[in-house]
């Protein structure tokens, strides 16, 4: 794979963009537009519930590297159920709804550059690992109709991932709140109980072996 094939940018600056991004709360955000609707509160930390997220992350800290190194532990291991977003099916979904999956959760935007060069490197990520196991939730956030998301997955020819959907842009505001969401893209890594393991702001080259190196690491780790 090459990186700027991909997704238009060379490989050093694509990882400082992605650096840059994690490392500046509240500074000059990647495309970010802000709407005043909400999402539901995030449910409150549970120790004992993400013990397991807490030992994950510790085991894949050395895999925070090359393509991904913006991905970093977070400071508290919490569930998230309560970002509500559209499905497929055009039905209300949670993180909730996939448990028993590790996932890569990811906020997008037609309007967001970076997202825009990152989606066929998700969708490879998602085409190759995809599974009963580990799925890439990507959800779009563009407000108004699926008109223009939907013609640029076609465009682009982004098929297998699932169509999620916010329109309220309510799902990065309460990210926003819980100081895990400066810009877009947003990742975040969740394991298969709901609970946050690591989060990323700034594109990376999920189709890259650091990328796929850390997914499986995920996938492997103990439960306990």
């Amino acid at each position: 794979m090459t990186v700027k094939k991909k997704l238009g940018l060379p490989a050093g600056k694509l990882i400082a963009i992605a650096g840059l991004a994690g490392l500046l709360a509240g500074g000059a955000a990647i495309y970010v537009k802000e709407s005043l609707s909400g999402n539901g509160a995030v449910a409150s930390a549970d120790p004992a519930a993400c013990a397991a997220a807490a030992a994950k992350a510790e085991a894949l800290t050395p895999f925070s590297k090359g393509q991904v190194a913006a991905m970093r532990t977070v400071d508290a291991h919490r569930p998230l159920p309560d970002l509500v977003f559209d499905g497929p099916d055009g039905k209300k979904r949670t993180i909730a709804d996939f448990s028993g999956k590790t996932l890569l959760v990811n906020l997008w935007a037609t309007w967001c550059v970076p997202c825009r060069e990152e989606m066929p490197a998700l969708n490879a990520l998602e085409k190759e690992l995809g599974s009963d196991r580990f799925e890439v939730v990507a959800i779009n956030i563009d407000t108004g109709d699926d008109e223009k998301p939907k013609a640029f997955l076609t465009e682009t020819g982004v098929n297998d991932l699932g169509y999620y959907r916010d329109a309220s842009m309510g799902v990065f505001n309460t990210l926003k709140k819980e100081g895990l969401a400066f810009g877009l893209p947003v990742t975040l890594l969740m394991d298969d109980k709901g609970c946050l393991i690591s989060a990323m702001n700034g594109p990376a080259a999920w189709d890259s072996e650091d990328a796929k190196a850390l997914i499986n690491a995920a996938l492997a780790a103990p439960e306990s």
